[in-house]
């Protein structure tokens, strides 16, 4: 009878308390069904913690999230996971198949691709140091087009005389170049197998691995309201907009 209630909702197991038991394998299907509905729902990528939130008590949401991306993996869509979000998408070897000719295809300029390439692989990276490493000034055009894009954002401020703000990617960038997370960016051997770089690279040309990580960096301040109001993204308190 004990091991019986065991699996009994609701019924708690002696080991509860140090540690949750597994869930009844109909409740394990629920969890399963009530996170694919949650992805299935959104337009966005969906959050763990989101989807956490909604599934029966004891319920792992990693494990369900990595048991439906295999069920996923080789049907015509796939269940792709954009750092700690989970999204819906084409399966890759597929996406000629949906595209129509009413789909607005979003053409960068080489000068942005640059500057994106930067900022992904160097970020937290400020405006001053893009330009030392492409050589040459970049626009605030540039920068205006990669945000408005909503692949580049503001991540803070650097402690260093006169405070300039740092760059780094967004959640949309992963999710736009099918990446888990920064680190997943090519490296130096991949960008040779691609052809996106010559076969005449400087042997000492260093390609950074970055961290993957959002927090602020030992250098970095957080963006406050005075500073969006600075950079002209807010308007002051006690104004109106115009």
């Amino acid at each position: 009878m004990a091991e019986a209630q065991k699996y009994l909702p609701g019924v708690p197991d002696e080991e509860d308390e140090i540690e949750t038991a597994s869930l009844d394998p109909r409740l394990e299907q629920e969890a399963e069904r009530i996170a694919e509905a949650l992805v299935f729902a959104s337009a966005q990528p969906v959050s763990e913690a989101y989807i956490d939130s909604r599934l029966p008590r004891g319920a792992d949401v990693r494990t369900i999230m990595l048991r439906l991306k295999a069920v996923y993996a080789t049907r015509g869509v796939n269940l792709v996971q954009v750092a700690d979000h989970w999204a819906f998408r084409t399966a890759a070897d597929l996406s000629f198949v949906v595209q129509t000719d009413e789909q607005e295809v979003r053409k960068l300029s080489r000068a942005a691709l640059e500057v994106l390439s930067i900022i992904a692989y160097h970020q937290p990276v400020t405006r001053a140091e893009i330009e030392d490493i492409r050589g040459v000034q970049t626009s605030k055009g540039t920068l205006d087009v990669l945000m408005e894009a909503g692949w580049v954002r503001f991540r803070g401020r650097r402690r260093t005389p006169g405070r300039p703000v740092t760059f780094g990617t967004t959640r949309d960038f992963l999710d736009h170049f099918g990446l888990e997370e920064l680190r997943d960016l090519p490296g130096i051997e991949e960008l040779k197998g691609a052809g996106l770089l010559s076969g005449r690279v400087p042997s000492n040309l260093n390609i950074p691995v970055p961290t993957g990580d959002d927090e602020l960096a030992e250098n970095e301040d957080p963006i406050t309201q005075l500073d969006l109001e600075e950079l002209g993204l807010l308007t002051p308190k006690g104004e109106e907009a115009d």
